[in-house]
């Protein structure tokens, strides 16, 4: 099993993503075989956040020219974090039939990216 902090390499911070802050969307760079569920798992153990959604995108690594040479750069995976910015307590029915609240503390923002909602 891989740590956290082996999927999600460094956010992805652009003036499209920094729009997205306030309606809870944050962008990462993740592992290129990282899958959604791992992506999920890990956001939620670095930063203390409920992920809603997690939407992926494979981008292939360009060829570049250095004089004569020609190589290929890297491809990465870019991963759009949905989180839920307004946590509700949920309830539910124990035996007995006593209803019961569960009141689960989550950030409702990550503090890292340095934007606050």
């Amino acid at each position: 099993m891989r740590l956290p902090q082996d999927i999600i390499i460094k956010p992805y911070i652009t003036e499209k993503s920094n729009m997205e802050i306030g309606a809870g969307k944050y962008t990462f760079i993740v592992d290129v075989k990282s899958t959604k569920t791992e992506i999920k798992k890990a956001v939620e153990a670095l930063f203390s956040v409920k992920v809603l959604q997690v939407n992926t995108m494979n981008f292939e690594g360009k060829v570049k020219r250095t004089g004569v040479h020609e190589g290929p750069r890297p491809a990465w995976k870019k991963a759009v974090v949905k989180i839920d910015t307004d946590p509700k307590p949920v309830e539910y029915l124990a035996k007995g039939g006593k209803t019961v609240t569960n009141n689960k503390k989550y950030k409702t923002s990550i503090e890292e990216f340095g934007v606050a909602q």
